[in-house]
């Protein structure tokens, strides 16, 4: 683990492009064989090596988000806007976790859709309500547990936390897009 934190630290822009591009890749591929029973790619192989440069982008977003976000918290405490409990430890967690799937949440899922989308050939936002209700029941709750790790962890956990509902989102959507 100390490795791991070291690399963090000393690259976190490209360490957080390289575990979303791996993991969420690696989250619809097992999404698509869980949902067909059988090893699967969710697409044809050129599209997955372009879905794996938009997970990238996504890792540079979620990263820039998540430093704002704390920001934002940050901002709001100091103004007295947000209680005394949520300036620290679990209280900050949940804190930092809810207004960043509130604030920040839908419009990154509309920036994956959109991602999606372009590299799919495809149009609409179908399945998209279904996803930002996750923000609810699978994001806050998660990323709570994120924000109350140290920094160095936060961006390969909410990257694995993706892989995990992928794989969840595969098992109770059959052929539905996420």
């Amino acid at each position: 683990m100390n490795a791991y934190a070291e690399w963090v630290a000393a690259s976190p822009w490209l360490s957080a492009a390289l575990q979303f591009a791996v993991l969420g890749t690696l989250g619809e591929i097992i999404a698509a064989t869980v949902r067909r029973r059988t090893p699967a790619l969710p697409c044809t192989p050129l599209q997955l090596v372009l879905k794996m440069l938009a997970w990238a982008v996504l890792g540079l977003v979620i990263k820039a988000g998540f430093a704002g976000m704390k920001g934002f918290t940050r901002a709001l405490l100091d103004h007295g806007a947000l209680p005394a409990w949520c300036a620290t430890g679990p209280g900050h967690a949940l804190a930092v976790s809810v207004l960043t799937n509130v604030f920040f949440g839908p419009q990154m899922m509309a920036f994956h859709r959109w991602e999606d989308n372009l590299i799919l050939g495809q149009r609409g936002w179908a399945g998209l309500d279904r996803a930002l209700r996750t923000l609810v029941w699978f994001w806050i709750p998660a990323h709570t547990v994120t924000f109350s790790l140290p920094r160095d962890y936060q961006i390969g956990l909410a990257a694995v936390w993706g892989l995990v509902l992928g794989v969840i989102l595969g098992w109770a959507g059959g052929g539905r897009r996420r």
